[in-house]
């Protein structure tokens, strides 16, 4: 059985990205427990670095899916640029655009680019420790900005199944192997 670390970035005293009073570690942490709900239901192990209102450095984080030896770590975030309703779209975060990990992500987004956002692609990012310091196949996905009305709108209406694209990217991955 396949062990999924799923993180829910921020937590605590660090909100992540704000807007209108509406905090990243709130959206991510319902949508992490969702997204894990849904791999349970469907077989996968899941570890959650958290599963309420507590803040954990990337670094520790990354440590927590090492030590469980986690097959696959997804990180799940809200973009946010410097003004609002700038940006639009999803965008998922790889240490390397080749490989397991860059499967995984390009699994992800395309499934949430088919839910309406904008698909901002899959990137490298070598220097996110989450990406970095993790052993296992690991990818960072920001589900829309924050700060843009018609992807906060769309997180809102479809966040079920947004739930369900992560998933299931997860799991075209996971079953692949």
């Amino acid at each position: 059985m396949a062990l999924v670390a799923i993180d829910a970035g921020h937590g605590g005293g660090n909100p992540g990205a704000v807007y209108n009073g509406r905090q990243e570690k709130d959206d991510v942490l319902a949508l992490a427990l969702a997204v894990g709900n849904i791999l349970e239901q469907n077989g996968v192990e899941v570890y959650y670095t958290r599963t309420s209102d507590v803040y954990e450095s990337p670094y520790q984080k990354a440590m927590e899916g090492n030590a469980v030896n986690a097959d696959y770590f997804v990180s799940l975030h809200r973009n946010s640029s410097p003004y609002p309703n700038q940006y639009t779209g999803v965008e998922t975060l790889v240490y390397n655009r080749y490989g397991e990990a860059a499967r995984l992500a390009y699994n992800i987004n395309s499934r949430l680019a088919d839910l309406g956002f904008e698909n901002q692609g899959v990137n490298e990012r070598q220097n996110l420790v989450v990406l970095n310091r993790t052993r296992m196949p690991a990818a960072l996905v920001e589900v829309g900005f924050i700060n843009t009305d018609a992807d906060n709108q769309l997180y809102d209406e479809r966040f079920n199944e947004i739930a369900q694209a992560i998933a299931d990217g997860i799991l075209a991955t996971v079953w692949s192997t």
